[in-house]
């Protein structure tokens, strides 16, 4: 196992790397799903048991599910975990939901568009899906804009759908394609010298 210093990266950018999802942080990811902010933007109205996540995390691994740690890679002492991101593909159609969740501390550190562009490529450059797509509250405009530097486009909305700060709101859902992925690949090519 790599030490929070030295973490296994597959993909990196100059700000931010992926690694896997690691059971030793489990209790750092729950910590951070239970920040109020990380709640209203994900329109959970209660906190979870770390228990509960336990239980959630062994149910996902086992359901299929890509996910994620991601590594602040400015931050001092080296890498650093700031966040997860999950893949829920659909193989049978070759499509995948994406869910990201960057701790608070992680915030404003402008990590969001990388570190979504690093899930994009390998989600179309090793698990050769044709389309990932997401859904946001309307109101979440830091998410919005960063999902659309990363290139994801409206794609639609589900009307009030949605709660924010005790209001009624909308659902966008924004999704990209394999071919308007634009940008060359950082995933490395294993036949290569």
């Amino acid at each position: 196992m790599s030490s929070p210093i030295d973490p296994i990266l597959w993909a990196r950018s100059e700000t931010c790397g992926l690694g896997p999802y690691r059971t030793d942080l489990v209790e750092t990811y729950w910590r951070w799903a239970q920040d109020p902010a990380v709640m209203v933007g994900y329109g959970r109205q209660a906190p979870e048991s770390l228990e509960a996540r336990i239980e959630g995390m062994r149910q996902q691994q086992d359901g299929g599910n890509i996910r994620f740690t991601i590594y602040d890679l400015t931050a001092d002492g080296g890498p650093s975990p700031a966040g997860v991101a999950t893949l829920l593909p659909d193989h049978g159609v070759r499509t995948a939901e994406y869910v990201v969740m960057l701790a608070a501390e992680a915030r404003g550190r402008h990590l969001a568009t990388p570190a979504t562009r690093l899930v994009l490529d390998y989600a179309f450059r090793v698990v050769n899906l044709r389309m990932v797509w997401l859904q946001v509250l309307e109101p979440n405009l830091p998410a919005i804009r960063a999902y659309e530097r990363a290139g994801f486009r409206h794609a639609g909305r589900f009307r009030q759908a949605g709660f924010w700060l005790g209001q009624l709101c909308d659902e966008i859902v924004m999704d990209v394609l394999v071919t308007e992925f634009s940008g060359g690949s950082v995933i490395s090519d294993p036949a290569a010298p």
